[in-house]
């Protein structure tokens, strides 16, 4: 499916529900409330008579912000632990920084989210640090484990007899070592995030039911489904194409990535 999407496909992909949720909230597009679904106005309305459009144009914020949020929090801090993981000399620092993480990795992530969505009602910042939670031990993992061997070879051994900084070390040479599998997991990692940011909220575990949010939307409309079908399809579709072309644009990646490394051998 790689070979056959061209990038511009794919970007594209991803570029329409971005700058939905992005430029969005900035425009002035609000209808006066008509009856529920509707077929007036460019896509209807929902079940309580709100214009869809509008809906579509606010809805971007916490559906892709909690999600993209997330994976950046769980990256910052699953890259810190997992690069001081590997790069330090002393096993019990390591099993000190992994092994409570062990404890997160078997629990269910949607129910733990749901938990803390049912504690912490309709608050965006709750579901995006519960989601960026679940996924922080994995990317802990993933990066220790790529950076085992830089961290331990001869380069660095080397750099740090000239003295240079941790960070310089670690960010810098080990760093580079993590792109590859970074890379390759970053596709799958936000299309988790979405899907758990959506699916709380789709339950109706997290955001007010009135929200504008695209996964709200969804499942607020999905009784008139048939009546007027867009207050359904118009936010599944964007939720469908941005997680479809971030996957498509990470994969291409991975595979630039391989084959560089590859001739640099």
């Amino acid at each position: 499916m790689r070979a056959r999407t061209p990038v511009a496909v794919s970007a594209l992909l991803v570029l329409i529900p971005l700058l939905v949720a992005l430029v969005g909230p900035l425009l002035d597009v609000s209808a006066k409330p008509g009856l529920p679904y509707e077929s007036t106005g460019l896509l209807g309305t929902d079940g309580l008579g709100r214009d869809v459009f509008g809906l579509l144009l606010v809805g971007g914020r916490t559906a892709l912000g909690m999600a993209l949020g997330a994976v950046l929090i769980a990256y910052v801090l699953g890259g810190l632990i997992g690069l001081v993981a590997a790069s330090t000399r002393q096993r019990w620092v390591d099993e000190l920084l992994i092994r409570p993480l062990d404890v997160l990795l078997p629990l269910p992530s949607l129910l733990v989210i749901s938990v803390v969505a049912v504690g912490w009602r309709a608050s965006p910042l709750a579901i995006t640090l519960a989601v960026a939670t679940v996924n922080v031990p994995t990317v802990a993992r993933l990066v220790r484990a790529a950076a085992l061997d830089a961290a331990s070879g001869p380069v660095v051994e080397a750099l740090r007899m000239q003295r240079e900084s941790w960070a310089g070390i670690h960010l810098g040479y080990v760093g580079r070592a993590v792109l590859g599998p970074v890379a390759a997991d970053i596709g799958t990692r936000i299309t988790l995030a979405v899907f758990l940011v959506a699916s709380v909220n789709f339950l109706g575990l997290g955001l007010s039911p009135t929200a504008p949010d695209w996964a709200v939307s969804v499942s607020r409309n999905r009784e008139g489904l048939l009546l007027q079908p867009w207050a359904v399809l118009a936010p599944a579709l964007l939720l469908v194409s941005f997680t479809l072309g971030f996957n498509l644009l990470a994969d291409r990646l991975v595979h630039r990535t391989r084959r560089l490394a590859e001739a640099t051998r």
